[in-house]
This record gives C-alpha cells, structure tokens and sequence, in this order.
C-alpha cells in the first residue's frame, strides 16, 4: 500500500494553520509518453527526502504514480498518495478521495494525458506551478505548442497567477527541433526549468519506488545537477 503521512486528513487545498503554504506543482501535457510520470515522481521523492509534507496525487487512469509508491520501501521518507483517477464510490465525496493530511507542504499532482476544456480547468485550482515536460520529436513539439495556448487561453494560466515552465527530456540543445521549441517558447515568455538526459538512472529509481536523488552511487550525481535549477525555479515563485 503507498505510504502515508502521519496525522488527520482535510480537503486537498491550503493547510489550516500551517505555517508554510502548501505549494502545489502540476506535472501535464496534452500528449501521452513525455516523462510526466517520471517528473512526478523523481519531485515527490526529492521534497520527501528534504523533509517537506509531500502528498502525490495520480490522476492518470494508468495509475503509474501510484504504482511507484506501492514500490516505495518503509525505511523511505513517506509519501502520501492518492488515487485520484478512481470512481468516487457511494457514500464517498470528492473532497473526501483528494484529501491530504495536515502538514502537507509539497502536493505534486500527475495529470492524464489529453486534458482539455472543463477537465483542464479543474486542474487548475489551486495550483501554483505548471510543469510541461516535452520529449525532442517534431510531434511532440506540435502538441506541446498547442497544449501551451489551450493553458493560455483556456485555463487563463496567467490571469490565475500561475507559473509555467518546460522540462526537456532527452533534448539535444544544438539540434534543430530543439531550437525550434525553444524560439516558440521564448515567443510566449515560458521558460526551459531544466534539461534532462535519457539515463538508466530513472528506469532503476522507477523500479524501487525512489527518484535520482535517492541514489547514492557517482554515477547519478549528473542527473541531480540537472534537478536543481527546476528545483530552484519551483521555490522561487
């Protein structure tokens, strides 16, 4: 079962009388096999690890969020996970399923693929941070650039005071497709948050339930560098 934080439970929003606001990150993209799980998950394990209240939140029917915590050892940080993507059963409200416990600082919600209209802007409460992770084919790009207009002129992202920032999976900067997202993006005044190469290091953490930052060996030390500039633009807002 994932593991849990420790305390009582309330609607998923701002913690009642806790100090810190939550901050609550939405990894999505309107095209399926971008990294979205990968992100997730490797965030939810890096705040865990620093100590942060962290909740994940699955809304993917596939349940990949979820199956990686259920991999999650005991002796990890915890991580309390909901299942967001099932059916409300009877006698269970909605407020009830997406609750989070009291001490919650971190939330990181993993979006289904192909959200649009309503949908999309129900996501979009409470949410302080929109991350858009793009994999380097022509394809993905063309999604990505559409997804990006339904965020500005659907869910009105910046009239709502929300960030958005890419992250680059598997990018080479000095291809051609690559420099193409980047002027498209620049256009619209959204940034690159990071960078990330295409390494083994993911697959194994996705195999044990930890993220990069998990590992102790040289050998991902590379591919945490790469977490600390979104890290810092996350923190920052």
């Amino acid at each position: 079962m994932p593991t849990a934080l420790r305390g009582a439970t309330q609607p998923l929003g701002r913690a009642a009388g806790h100090a810190a606001p939550v901050r609550q990150i939405l990894v999505i993209n309107a095209k399926g096999g971008c990294g979205k799980t990968t992100i997730a998950t490797n965030l939810a394990s890096y705040y865990a690890r620093q100590g942060r209240g962290t909740v994940l939140i699955d809304h993917d029917p596939q349940g990949s969020s979820m199956q990686w915590l259920s991999l999650r050892s005991k002796e990890a940080k915890p991580i309390h996970g909901v299942s967001a993507h099932r059916p409300v059963v009877s006698g269970v409200t909605r407020s009830f399923l997406l609750r989070i416990p009291d001490g919650a600082e971190r939330v990181v919600l993993d979006a289904p693929a192909g959200v649009q209209g309503h949908q999309l802007i129900e996501l979009m409460r409470e949410i302080d941070a929109i991350l858009i992770p793009v994999l380097p084919s022509p394809i993905d790009i063309h999604a990505a650039s559409r997804f990006v207009q339904d965020l500005l002129l659907v869910a009105k992202v910046r009239a709502r005071n929300i960030r958005v920032g890419v992250v680059a999976n598997r990018v080479r900067e000095n291809t051609k497709v690559y420099q193409s997202l980047e002027k498209f993006l620049n256009s619209l005044n959204i940034p690159f948050v990071a960078r990330l190469r295409d390494t083994q290091n993911y697959v194994r953490a996705a195999e044990t339930g930890v993220g990069v930052h998990d590992i102790k060996r040289s050998g991902a030390a590379q591919d945490q560098r790469q977490w600390e500039a979104l890290i810092r633009w996350l923190e920052q807002g």
